[in-house]
């Protein structure tokens, strides 16, 4: 038989509404209210003010070393804002932004980084996973919630973050392909902040954009400008009604850039130039929809300085929680460790534990 050829979609959409100069594009711009444009905003700067003090704690020896967030705030906040309370949201570890609005205390992120397990309890009434460290896995995750939200009927959407680096697991093609065949409702958004700690995009992948991807599963795929929260809102909205409606899952990558390390135990100026860097410092997200705000008259010099005041008292408050809860006999306790892990322990943990603690009796140490 002759060859023939089998037809697939070969270009994807870019999207960018608010340039780096604040320049809007009026027929992209949304339909968001005044109140919703400052919410986004208040989330955005709080997040990055706490990512900013989060670092001075582990400068000072008292938290440990974490992924910071800056420069991501817009993938997360316009993400998020299209989505519902009802609806869930699956985060990776570069999402506070996002985290923060869903109805997450500053101090569960402090507690999680200093190394407290308590910080990935989620808070009630929110229907959310914790932050996430293994790369990918978060995705599996997000596509089984999916699936059984067509097994029950559910109306309801779930919203997964990943960097570009996690499109080069297993678990990433599995979760797409799972999605894709039992037509979950699905938005998988890429914070392509191209590095995968020291590797950069052109090593980890032939293609030109992660968005592409989506051909491969039978999706829709967009590129947007990952530092334009108005762009990033659009696409996840326009994402969100195609599942809520039943079209399935939706792959969008947004274009970003770390303007941190890769973690606070990395050394960026041994990968990255620092023409690059201040480059991409001039796209950053925060500052641009700042400029869009004060264009618009909703944000004045007045009301910023007010809202710095504001955030910084919320975060000082979050600190003394913090400091309090990690030094009480509930988070300082060695046996804690045997806790919350069986609903029956079993006789070995029963034995261990009862020997740490005669350990810890006999040196004089408080246990329960």
């Amino acid at each position: 038989m002759p060859r023939t050829n089998i037809k697939i979609l070969e270009t994807i959409e870019y999207l960018s509404i608010l340039d780096e100069n604040a320049k809007l594009d009026e027929v992209l711009e949304p339909k968001l209210s005044d109140d919703q444009l400052r919410t986004i905003y208040r989330y955005m700067l709080l997040a990055r003010r706490t990512d900013e003090r989060m670092l001075l704690m582990q400068r000072q020896g008292r938290m440990g070393t974490f992924p910071q967030s800056s420069g991501h705030e817009a993938v997360s906040m316009g993400a998020v804002m299209a989505i519902t309370k009802s609806d869930w949201h699956v985060p990776a570890y570069r999402e506070l932004a996002g985290m923060l609005y869903r109805g997450w205390g500053i101090e569960h992120v402090m507690l999680y980084w200093g190394g407290y397990e308590e910080g990935a309890c989620v808070p009630d009434g929110v229907n959310d996973l914790p932050m996430c460290v293994p790369v990918a896995s978060q995705l599996l995750h997000a596509a089984g919630i999916g699936m059984a939200m067509n097994i029950k009927g559910d109306k309801n959407v779930v919203l997964t973050f990943f960097g570009e680096g996690a499109s080069s697991e297993g678990d990433f093609h599995e979760s797409l392909n799972f999605a894709s065949v039992f037509n979950a409702p699905v938005v998988f958004v890429c914070l392509n902040n191209q590095y995968a700690i020291s590797v950069p995009l052109d090593r980890q992948m032939k293609s030109k954009t992660v968005a592409q991807r989506a051909v491969a599963y039978g999706m829709p795929g967009i590129r947007v400008d990952g530092n334009d929260v108005l762009a990033m809102y659009v696409a996840t909205a326009e994402a969100v009604k195609r599942a809520r409606s039943g079209g399935g899952p939706t792959l969008i990558e947004g274009l970003t850039y770390r303007l941190t390390p890769h973690t606070t135990a990395d050394d960026p100026k041994r990968y990255r130039s620092e023409e690059e860097q201040k480059l991409w410092g001039t796209r950053e997200p925060l500052l641009r929809f700042k400029k869009y705000l004060e264009k618009k008259k909703i944000l004045n010099d007045g009301e910023s300085e007010k809202l710095e005041k504001e955030i910084d008292v919320q975060i000082k408050t979050a600190m003394q929680k913090v400091e309090a809860l990690t030094s009480s006999e509930k988070l300082t306790n060695p046996l804690a460790m045997f806790d919350y892990l069986y609903a029956e322990m079993p006789l070995s943990l029963q034995a261990q534990r009862k020997e740490l603690a005669d350990y810890l009796k006999l040196k004089g140490m408080k246990s329960k």
